[in-house]
């Protein structure tokens, strides 16, 4: 089996390991990467990727245009001999419906007879209108898909609510290294950051920005009266807002509470993690963004750190019943569910009860 993949998301190396491990079962598998990308947007750096082979997996860079806009991103001409030496039986390309790459491979794959097989993947879950010439660019893009692959469930309703009928599979893609991922204590960290083992520790990953839930959480944390520090590992807009709340110019015990880190390789984050009693996600549904999966949920988890969620997007699903949920938005709600854990008591009953749960598939308690 000949599989090509094509998707800015495998610049990053350890975005690649799933289709590693299809490779190890046998497949020959080619991942298409732009040759130069700017992950964060047109401010940020650039990357330049670079070439690599393993037995029968490997990354192959292509001539792009559009270095920071999925949608427009489409591949210069060597993608053509590419396909003609490789001549994949099923193209996967993980940039959504509207995607010109995606519409570029489904042209080249007729032109050049390979017959393969058109595989979508979207994360998308909110719905949508389209007007000309993307409806059309859309419309060509989903006749001509064979079978999607989606991140989370709300996504399987847009794709039909989109007019598509065919297979749909929710397969999230980006899973965890388990060799990185696991509680692992951290004792000169904590003393770095001035952290005690008698220190509940209340924690946030991702970016400060009102989707976030940010706001949110820090109303419910200044009406916690247990005693708590709150560590947040990111960066964004909101940062100044949340240091005046919880932070600089805060008064008495909330501005000694907040221990704010910017943001950290990916490597370096089970390490902070680890310095966690809990992890907050608590995310806010808008007009235009929903929450498509919450990747650090996962991460938490496979590190034992108990979580704690709003039920925005496909939050819940995630969490399913290994950690709380809450009302995206009810500060009240978030703070009842905070205040559960925030004795030495309750979460090791909770630590207990959520180990014994995801060893044997049963409930933990509410």
């Amino acid at each position: 089996m000949r599989i090509l993949v094509a998707s800015h998301t495998y610049i990053t190396d350890i975005n690649c390991e799933k289709l590693r491990a299809i490779a190890r079962l046998g497949a020959e598998v080619s991942i298409v990467v732009p040759r130069r990308w700017r992950p964060g947007g047109v401010q940020s750096g650039l990357i330049e990727t670079q070439p690599k082979q393993e037995e029968n997996f490997r990354i192959i860079p292509i001539a792009n245009f559009s270095q920071n806009h999925q949608g427009l991103l489409c591949f210069g001409l060597d993608i053509v001999p590419l396909l003609k030496q490789f001549r994949p039986q099923i193209i996967q390309v993980e940039q959504g419906t509207k995607s010109i790459a995606y519409a570029q491979l489904i042209t080249l794959n007729r032109l050049l007879g390979l017959k393969a097989k058109n595989l979508l993947f979207t994360w998308w879950n909110l719905p949508y209108h389209l007007k000309f010439p993307l409806s059309q660019l859309e419309g060509y893009n989903l006749r001509s898909t064979d079978a999607a692959i989606v991140g989370n469930r709300d996504a399987v309703e847009v794709l039909r609510q989109r007019g598509y009928e065919k297979s749909i599979a929710i397969i999230p893609q980006l899973g965890i290294d388990e060799q990185q991922f696991y509680p692992q204590p951290q004792p000169k960290l904590a003393a770095e950051l001035g952290l005690n083992s008698a220190d509940f520790v209340i924690g946030f990953v991702g970016r400060f920005v009102p989707e976030k839930g940010l706001r949110t959480l820090a109303a419910a944390l200044r009406s916690i009266e247990q005693p708590y520090k709150l560590l947040l590992i990111g960066k964004g807009e909101l940062l100044p807002e949340l240091r005046g709340q919880l932070g600089d110019t805060a008064s008495g015990a909330l501005r000694d509470r907040l221990i704010y880190i910017e943001s950290v390789s990916h490597a370096e984050v089970p390490r902070y993690l680890n310095l966690m009693n809990v992890l907050v996600l608590p995310s806010e549904t808008t007009t235009f963004w929903k929450e498509q999966f919450g990747h650090v949920l996962i991460e938490a988890m496979a590190c034992q750190v108990p979580v704690i969620g709003s039920n925005s997007g496909e939050i819940p699903n995630v969490i399913g019943d290994a950690g709380l949920i809450f009302a995206e938005g009810n500060v009240i709600e978030l703070r009842d569910r905070s205040c559960k854990l925030c004795s030495p008591i309750a979460l090791i009953i909770w630590r207990n009860s959520a180990s014994i749960a995801s060893k044997n598939n049963i409930p933990i308690p509410s």
